[in-house]
């Protein structure tokens, strides 16, 4: 295996790792800023009142974005493991 291709691995595993996270990270920050932009329209500075909608809008990107976290992890999990069948294969 080539210096090459472990770079190569590594490019793509950082790129599956971006996927798998930017939906759970957008979604909170998205409604972080909704419940930020009421409480400065509203003058409510309660800390509390931020936590149930960045809750909720983390569980429904999970529920929403949940198949194409599987597949994207289970083709990158075949791609490792077909790859290191050929290395040990040599």
């Amino acid at each position: 295996m080539h210096h090459v291709d472990v770079v190569a691995y590594l490019h793509t595993a950082m790129l599956v790792t971006l996927k798998m996270c930017a939906p759970l990270l957008i979604a909170p920050l998205i409604s972080g800023l909704a419940t930020s932009m009421f409480q400065a329209v509203t003058q409510i500075n309660d800390a509390t009142l931020s936590f149930l909608p960045k809750l909720c809008a983390t569980m429904a990107a999970a529920y929403y974005a949940g198949p194409f976290l599987s597949r994207t992890l289970g083709d990158y999990m075949h791609q490792s493991l077909s790859a290191l069948v050929l290395v040990g294969g040599q």
